[in-house]
């Protein structure tokens, strides 16, 4: 899927000075960031329903320690 990414200059400057340091097309640079961003919200995502499970298993006991 084609789309256009309108960046800012200094967006633009930073991603075209990162990709050139890696040696890769800013369009490379630009796709490793948006897989790094969708699987670190994944990973965030299932770390959160995890501790949301956790937390009503243990509703009890927290609210002990609580007090």
């Amino acid at each position: 899927m084609a789309m256009t990414l309108r960046l800012t200059d200094a967006e633009k400057q930073g991603l075209q000075a990162r990709a050139e340091i890696e040696g890769i097309s800013m369009q490379e640079a630009a796709r490793r960031a948006v897989r790094q961003y969708v699987s670190g919200r994944e990973h965030r995502d299932r770390v959160e329903e995890a501790a949301s499970r956790i937390i009503d298993s243990h509703a009890d006991a927290i609210d002990r320690l609580g007090r």
